[in-house]
């Protein structure tokens, strides 16, 4: 249930102030850096005007500016957009097409797959050639591609839009471990009608000229912040943040994001006695051009801050888009889903189906540790996209006009909007007010035990090799049991629990979902539960040349697992 200080900040949410920058950012373009810029004293200016103090941090971002691309095949020139990060070869790049077919996502959830043939993405058939693929310029498939030798990519984007978007799976600004993995080729994408043709001329073995411009380098970027004092634990902080850049105007990704920012910083704001922790709120440049730069450079400027104040992170994608009937495909961490579920009940009076976080939007901080949900916000219903006959894309609820020009005023609701600040607001205040913070690691534990179970069942033989991580789970799961029962007995003093589940999170976060250090930033490419173990779901594949290194592999991400949860069940029993 709502406490009497959500439901207060609630009825003062309105719309009168974010729609006005909603309908000033749909005539403002906002990925070239001198219009990012502009952006960010627009909003610094709206939040003064509110009364709402606003810092504008900077930062050196490594960006990469798309301006125009083109396909050229017997004489007849087919209109492109390059990804961001593809080569810039405005001299143009020919060569033999080859067509590797792909599949569509069929939700958000697989959005970022291959979703590819697996015998014509062959290094045989693809090295020397121009690959010629189905889909988006995703990350994963560019980089294999390069990885077989390919020459150039040409991504045909399912209908009649060519999508803007990011082709490099390094995440924010590279550094010498990452510089590797920067495409080294030309990238385009042609729509859904122009592809057909060259997958027809790639059937007779023919040949194209690919032809792209970018500009990449560092630029200097502005991160507005807004920090709203809490009055108890003002130390410690919820951090809410979404992106302003976008794609041409970008109206439903994520100028709608923006506006519900700025709302919820003026209603907290005025509310900020209110707060027992404090609220901070980040407007993040380079998440179009830079894969997350904006939000990777802040996880890095203030690593520190963060891993010992921030309690949460809160990501705000693209709210109020039209249609948006359904919280479906809401990425949330376990120990996060109770709290998503009650707060989407009360406030919006709808159900939640929230599902584990993508590899994607400006979650920068799971090498840190920090839990974190929401990340798109509401989308419209299966059944809605079969009537509009949409295919899956990664924003704007659901609507094509996503990454595209047609991201126009028309994909923004004023109503929906309106509902999901509230939403976000409730979500944000039920975290910072919360005398024990509500996540509750038992779920998070769950999760594990699934997974591992899939992981075991995948292994076949080789299943006791993971016998020590069952063992240190069960460990791990009765030590919860008895922590949660001893807080409702209130056996736990309230600085000693927070401290418990803020170390969870710290824990916990980077085992499931990276494969990196802490500090670091892994790429951006798909990430499996407890991926330390994920090499149990490939032992069948492996021949009799790499079955052994891949049971050694094993081996240690199980003792890496299983030493990782002995850390948290420790933790865990001491207080």
């Amino acid at each position: 249930m709502l406490d009497v200080a959500i439901k207060n900040a609630i009825a003062q949410v309105n719309v009168d102030a974010a729609w006005p920058l909603v309908e000033a950012f749909s005539t403002m373009p906002r990925w070239k850096p001198e219009d990012v810029e502009a952006s960010a004293h627009d909003i610094a200016r709206r939040l003064e005007a509110l009364g709402v103090p606003v810092e504008l941090l900077e930062a050196q971002l490594y960006l990469s500016i798309p301006y125009e691309a083109s396909i050229e095949a017997n004489g007849k020139l087919y209109a492109s957009k390059p990804p961001a990060y593809s080569l810039s070869c405005p001299e143009g790049m020919s060569g033999v097409l080859h067509h590797v077919p792909g599949a569509l996502a069929a939700s958000v959830g697989s959005f970022y797959e291959k979703n590819r043939d697996e015998a014509a993405a062959a290094e045989d058939r693809i090295r020397g050639k121009i690959v010629l693929t189905d889909g988006f310029a995703s990350p994963n498939k560019v980089l294999e591609f390069q990885e077989k030798g390919a020459i150039g990519v040409i991504a045909v984007n399912p209908g009649i839009d060519r999508h803007w978007g990011i082709c490099s799976s390094i995440w924010g600004n590279p550094d010498l471990d990452g510089l590797p993995r920067k495409p080294s080729i030309p990238v385009a994408v042609v729509n859904h009608p122009d592809g057909q043709e060259l997958i027809a001329l790639a059937k007779t073995g023919g040949s194209v000229t690919i032809s792209t411009r970018l500009e990449e380098g560092w630029f200097k970027s502005l991160v507005p912040v807004v920090n709203i004092p809490g009055a108890f634990e003002p130390e410690k902080f919820v951090l809410l943040a979404g992106h302003y850049d976008s794609w041409d105007v970008g109206v439903g990704d994520n100028a709608t994001g923006d506006a519900a920012m700025l709302e919820i910083a003026r209603v907290l704001w005025h509310n900020r006695a209110d707060l027992r922790r404090s609220v901070r709120i980040a407007w993040w440049p380079g998440h179009s051009t830079g894969r997350y730069a904006g939000s990777a450079w802040y996880a890095d400027a203030f690593a520190l801050d963060l891993d010992e104040n921030c309690v949460a992170q809160v990501n705000c994608d693209s709210p109020g888009c039209r249609w948006a009937d359904v919280y479906e495909n809401v990425a949330v961490m376990s120990e996060a889903n109770v709290l998503c579920t009650d707060i989407i009940r009360d406030v919006a009076d709808l159900p939640f189906h929230g599902e584990r976080p993508l590899r994607a939007g400006d979650y920068s901080f799971n090498n840190i540790g920090i839990s974190s949900f929401f990340m798109l916000s509401s989308t419209m219903t299966v059944e809605k996209r079969k009537e509009m006959n949409y295919y899956t894309v990664g924003g704007c609820g659901g609507n094509i006009a996503w990454h595209t020009e047609n991201d126009l005023m028309e994909i923004a609701d004023r109503d929906i909007l309106l509902r999901d600040i509230k939403v976000y607001l409730a979500g944000i205040m039920a975290v910072a007010n919360a005398p024990i913070l509500p996540f509750d690691w038992r779920a998070t534990a769950a999760e594990f035990a699934v997974t591992l179970a899939k992981y075991q069942k995948a292994a076949g033989d080789d299943a006791h090799l993971l016998d020590s991580v069952e063992a240190e789970l069960t460990r791990l799961t009765a030590a919860l049991d008895a922590f949660y029962a001893a807080i409702a007995a209130g056996a736990v003093t309230e600085v000693g629990a927070n401290t418990v589940i803020q170390q969870l999170a710290r824990i916990l976060v980077p085992l499931n979902y990276t494969r990196g250090p802490r500090f670091t930033h892994d790429p951006a490419l798909p990430v499996p539960g407890l991926p330390a173990l994920s090499v149990a779901g490939e032992l069948g594949s492996h021949g009799p040349e790499t079955l052994g290194f891949a049971r050694i592999q094993l081996q240690r991400g199980a003792n890496r697992t299983a030493s990782v949860l002995r850390q948290a069940a420790g933790l865990v029993a001491a207080h």
